[in-house]
């Protein structure tokens, strides 16, 4: 059973979705509620898998003055997850510990990986919407015999990573993450192999991708990320293409 961590901060306005808030029509609220929704898609997807879900949250003293409140981010974060699971019973909750994401991940998946004897360890975030139960099973049967498996998203980013060894962690998820990684894989002499290229969705310009690919799974009646897809929907966003360029529009 691979466990799969995911790294997120509760969803406060301002601290979270600050991108997508700059450079599209919604405002920091519905961004912090945009992912909000990623964030309890994840629980989903891991939940419904049959991966272990460790939520990683981080310390609120680790958090900026202006983003703490008297909820601790590991309550507003069961709550979350209780809402959403109808209970924390089968998740684990950890706090975080690095001063970046790169220490943070690392020191999760080195923990877990060398003082719990876990098999496989993944890292994942609330900003991979697609991120779904057959990814996550796919990328843990890809862990029996791979000691590193990427998952590729767009603009050299990594919307997945799993390990059965560590690696060289420092600096290892910045941007492009993914041959990043990939290289410290084989640095460390061990094997590397991906799962599906998904898109990424942290930006403005991700929804230009991510927003079409919703629609068109919505027509074709496919799967979609229930809270996400259901955020596009009540938020009424499309793409439409303007000078051979696209743009976000809203109702």
């Amino acid at each position: 059973m691979t466990v799969v961590a995911l790294l997120a901060n509760p969803p406060r306005e301002g601290l979270v979705g600050t991108a997508i808030a700059e450079s599209t029509p919604l405002s920091p609220a519905e961004a912090a509620d945009l992912y909000e929704a990623q964030f309890r898609d994840a629980v989903l997807a891991v939940e419904r898998s049959g991966g272990e879900l460790l939520v990683n949250y981080p310390d609120e003293d680790d958090l900026p003055a202006e983003y703490r409140t008297e909820t601790s981010p590991e309550a507003e974060l069961r709550t979350l997850v209780a809402d959403t699971l109808g209970g924390t019973d089968e998740v684990r909750f950890e706090r975080q510990v690095g001063s970046s994401f790169g220490a943070r991940a690392g020191n999760t998946v080195t923990h877990l990986l060398r003082e719990e004897g876990a098999d496989s360890v993944a890292v994942v975030t609330p900003t991979a919407p697609l991120l779904s139960r057959t990814v996550v099973d796919s990328a843990a049967m890809k862990l029996r015999t791979t000691e590193v498996v990427l998952g590729p998203s767009s603009n050299g980013r990594a919307y997945y990573a799993g390990f059965t060894e560590p690696i060289d962690f420092d600096g290892a998820f910045e941007a492009p993450a993914l041959p990043t990684l990939a290289e410290r894989g084989r640095d460390a002499d061990r094997s590397v192999d991906f799962v599906e290229p998904s898109p990424s969705l942290e930006t403005g310009d991700d929804l230009l991708d991510v927003v079409p690919m919703l629609r068109a799974r919505f027509a074709a009646e496919r799967v979609v990320p229930d809270y996400t897809a259901a955020f596009v929907h009540e938020k009424g966003l499309d793409v439409v293409a303007e000078d051979g360029e696209g743009r976000l529009v809203r109702d």
